[in-house]
């Protein structure tokens, strides 16, 4: 610095070096004085920006400032041990989705008539409203009931029972009379069809897969799945059946 001052003033430029020293001052006056204050700015700026950060979706009134992420459901992977094994669980599947939505339908009506039948209070009255409705529920799905095959006729049966946890037969039975409850059992013993077959996905492989079916459907969004009325969990269903060695049931 001063080897520069002492070039400049012997060339007889005074003035320049002033100038020089004055920028060099002004530059050193940026940097020390001016520079801290720029930094703290940016960090305030930093931070403003930060805690303005929001997010809004359609479904929220009010800014978050993260984002909700959906559930996501892992399920265990299931071992088959052929291809026809496979095949079976495939037609299983097909089965089981076609008639669940007939299932959730009738344990929504059965509630509806639940409650209903507690404000109605002579017998007789009772009888009137359980035939209007049955009469209703036939003429509606009397069609589509029929086209049903016989397995998939024993998949709503089971399906029945796990959304009420009583059997076709004991609901028959409650609401109409033992009487009828036998007649519609013998009719569906010519079908090979039992109204008081049960669903057991703890005991019953069959029903273990039916399970994982309607959860799987259930986490692609596919059906809306109701709690089911029985006591088991899903988790210990996977350990139940990890050494799983009984086939599919057979047509």
């Amino acid at each position: 610095m001063y080897f520069y001052r002492a070039v400049l003033y012997k060339l007889g430029y005074p003035t320049l070096l002033f100038f020089i020293e004055m920028l060099i001052l002004r530059t050193a006056f940026i940097l020390i004085v001016l520079f801290p204050f720029f930094l703290y700015s940016q960090d305030q700026d930093s931070s403003d920006n930060s805690e303005q950060l929001l997010y809004k979706f359609e479904t929220d009134s009010i800014p978050n400032s993260g984002i909700r992420l959906e559930e996501v459901v892992l399920f265990q992977p299931l071992r088959f041990k052929s291809m026809n094994e496979l095949r079976k669980y495939v037609i299983l599947r097909n089965r089981t989705l076609r008639v669940y939505p007939y299932a959730k339908l009738a344990t929504d009506r059965l509630d509806t008539l639940t409650l209903r039948l507690e404000e109605i209070k002579k017998r007789r009255q009772k009888k009137k409203y359980i035939k209007r409705i049955e009469k209703f529920i036939y003429d509606e799905f009397e069609v589509e009931l029929k086209k049903l095959s016989r397995s998939q006729g024993r998949i709503l049966i089971k399906l029945v029972h796990r959304q009420t946890g009583e059997t076709t037969h004991e609901l028959i039975k409650e609401l109409r009379n033992g009487w009828k409850a036998m007649i519609y059992q013998t009719t569906a013993s010519l079908f090979k069809l039992s109204l008081k077959e049960t669903y057991d996905p703890e005991i019953i492989y069959e029903d273990f897969l039916i399970e994982d079916i309607l959860q799987r459907a259930y986490g692609d969004g596919l059906i809306e799945l109701d709690p089911t009325a029985l006591s088991y969990n899903l988790d210990s269903l996977y350990t139940i059946w990890k050494e799983e060695k009984n086939p599919l049931t057979k047509d």
